[in-house]
């Protein structure tokens, strides 16, 4: 946190690839290993979420509560992750705005999309004895998923969310500290960084729950201001894009072969 974008990218990018693929890595084996299943479990998903039986089990709530997963998934919609790719060194911001959108799709359409086949071919995501009686879910579901497939795949599971849990940490450090920058200066960010350590300290004394609700409220604070922005300027999104297109056509743009 104190050493700033380069010590958090440097840091960033030797934990997330790696723990990323070692985790698709899992989820790859028990895929294909079950692969006949692929099919019928996608058939599954999508007749289960438009059953009666899912309106009639509360679909708003799911929803919401899924809503509020995905936005702590890729943070589409709160405007963060611009913060950290406005830190790009780059004479094109359209292209850097293509790059940025590779983020949620890695992580929703790619990582979430294997981490609930294997859920599903575990049979976890309706095991009473897991869910009921012993109370588990998110991480703890997922971790419980894989051992049966792993046996040993936990502890690595262990290692990568705290990993995760870490670079999550310093980076949205930083993306606090750029919005305090701009609101009071350079010279106290010192004041946020000493700030920032005492949250993460409360943050592991504070019941889970209480700090899940205080995240959703605040990245809920975050997305209405963004999203409204986002509109505003989406014309002069759409004519930066066009016209970046149309310099590509044209070949303006060096090739590297």
């Amino acid at each position: 946190i104190i050493g700033g974008i380069k010590r958090i990218g440097k840091a960033a990018e030797k934990i997330v690839p790696t723990m990323c693929l070692i985790y698709i890595a899992a989820c790859l084996y028990i895929i294909v290993i079950h692969f006949d299943r692929v099919p019928g479990l996608f058939a599954q998903i999508f007749t289960e979420a438009f059953s009666g039986k899912a309106m009639g089990g509360g679909i708003l709530g799911v929803l919401v509560v899924g809503v509020q997963r995905a936005a702590f998934s890729n943070e589409a919609g709160a405007g963060s992750a611009a913060i950290a790719h406005s830190a790009a060194k780059t004479k094109e911001p359209v292209r850097e705005g293509c790059v940025a959108l590779l983020g949620p799709f890695i992580d929703t359409i790619v990582v979430c999309t294997m981490t609930a086949l294997v859920i599903l071919i575990t049979g976890a995501w309706d095991n009473e004895q897991w869910i009921t009686d012993q109370g588990l879910q998110g991480a703890a579901l997922t971790s419980r998923a894989f051992r049966e497939e792993i046996s040993w795949f936990p502890k690595v599971l262990s290692i990568a969310v705290t990993l995760f849990a870490y670079s999550t940490i310093i980076s949205w450090s930083y993306y606090g500290e750029k919005a305090w920058e701009y609101l009071f200066g350079a010279r106290t960010t010192v004041l946020y960084k000493a700030l920032a350590v005492i949250a993460v300290f409360v943050g592991t004394v504070v019941n889970l729950g209480s700090v899940l609700d205080f995240s959703d409220m605040m990245i809920l604070g975050m997305a209405f201001p963004n999203i409204l922005g986002v509109v505003l300027l989406s014309p002069k999104v759409k004519k930066d894009l066009h016209a970046y297109w149309a310099r590509y056509k044209a070949g303006e743009f060096p090739t590297y072969k």
